[in-house]
């Protein structure tokens, strides 16, 4: 399970009664959007709590996009709520409604490869129990779940539901449709086996847990809660972790530490205090104070550089962000070092060499780069689109994120 000397810190204050209350604190990080009952503040802060947060098989590993909304298990453990880990290898088989076109399905055994993986991965960073709901959903017949769930929640009802709403003139199929009805009926499950009361969840999944709640409410006659996070955008309101195209994956053996330092290093000056709030366990005084310090001198990127220690601390390990930081610093100052991300290529000129390391999808792209003075060549900007690299080591870096060592052959 994940650690930092800031959670030591944190629960150092908590337990004096120094800390504020649950709720309190959800707020002023920014981690409540929506909540389906007033009532609910008041039970984080004086009840202990068991509830669940979800995410489907889509891959093997979590990305860091994940990691901004699965931290909240640990933020409520710490204030004595228990948390339950889902992975849905049941509406991974689905899919959930995109807001523009179906998805795409993938096959059984990949849904049962990335289970296996997500699981082995919850349990390792977070520590929680694991629950997989096609353990439950696979023996339900057609039958059984018309009549036993379907009965209960009218189509008008899911017609209203946005995400549905948005895609009836395109058209949904039949598979999408039901997706909501089979989450709801994961929480009326986790419900009857596991006490769970509460569903948490990003802001997207909104819809998913009303269907659940509504559907506790007519079948069993009980209320249970949900809360959904606001998502983490950056400074162009694009979902935190999607990197041209590309996740930035926990997992460090698809995404290094070192990758992972350099993606949270360049975060915005506009957007760094507010994932210090939700992606740290920094207390609300150590934040104000970073917040205070980084608009006097923003140019030393100090509240950056905490940033990705601490994130980097939880996942991988404090030894491992120490060292992402020691080959950061190497290579902001012109060191070429064994630790940073190499490739090997056997190609001598600019364009092909970025093809071939995936540093560019194409060599027009490569092209457009390369013309509009954004790479660099061992500290040098080119314009040359017919540039040779010469047989050895480089550093090329494009834009301000990607540094990368070439090896040219």
């Amino acid at each position: 399970m994940g650690n930092t000397s800031s959670l030591s810190s944190w629960l150092f204050l908590l337990e004096r009664g120094i800390y504020m209350n649950c709720f309190e604190d959800l707020k002023w990080r920014g981690l409540v959007k929506d909540i389906s009952s007033p009532e609910l503040e008041k039970k984080l802060n004086e009840e202990k709590l068991t509830f669940y947060i979800g995410t489907d098989p889509t891959a093997d590993s979590m990305h860091i996009g994940h990691f901004s909304s699965f931290l909240i298990a640990t933020r409520l453990a710490k204030y004595g709520h228990k948390p339950i880990l889902l992975i849905g290898g049941a509406t991974g088989l689905i899919g959930d409604p995109k807001p523009s076109k179906e998805r795409q399905m993938i096959t059984r055994e990949e849904v049962l490869k990335n289970v296996d993986g997500l699981t082995k991965q919850a349990k390792s960073l977070f520590g929680f129990e694991v629950v997989n709901n096609y353990d439950w959903v696979r023996d339900i017949t057609t039958i059984d779940f018309l009549r036993d769930y379907g009965k209960y929640i009218n189509v008008n009802y899911m017609l209203d539901k946005d995400i549905i709403s948005r895609r009836l003139e395109s058209g949904i199929t039949f598979c999408e449709f039901a997706y909501t009805l089979i989450q709801g009926l994961d929480f009326v499950v986790l419900n009857e086996t596991k006490g769970v009361t509460l569903q948490v969840a990003g802001s997207d999944q909104w819809g998913n847990i009303t269907t659940g709640i509504e559907l506790a409410r007519k079948k069993m006659g009980k209320e249970l809660f949900g809360m959904t996070m606001p998502l983490v955008l950056d400074a162009n309101g694009v979902k935190f972790g999607k990197t041209e195209g590309n996740a930035l994956w926990l997992d460090k053996n698809k995404t290094s530490s070192y990758e992972l330092y350099q993606y949270l290093i360049n975060s915005s000056d506009e957007c760094v205090i507010d994932y210090l709030k939700k992606l740290t366990f920094l207390s609300r005084e150590e934040i104000e104070q970073i917040e205070r310090e980084h608009k006097e001198k923003p140019e030393l990127r100090m509240a950056q550089k905490k940033l990705a220690f601490e994130v980097i601390s939880f996942l991988h390990g404090s030894e491992e962000a120490a060292k992402a930081q020691e080959t950061s610093e190497k290579i902001f100052a012109g060191e070429v070092t064994d630790d940073m991300p190499s490739v090997e290529v056997d190609v001598c000129n600019i364009l092909d060499v970025m093809v071939n390391a995936n540093i560019a999808p194409s060599k027009s792209e490569a092209r457009r780069l390369v013309t509009q003075g954004g790479v660099s060549v061992d500290g040098e900007k080119i314009e040359d689109v017919n540039m040779e690299l010469m047989r050895g080591e480089h550093v090329l870096q494009k834009g301000k994120k990607t540094i990368v060592k070439i090896i040219v052959k």
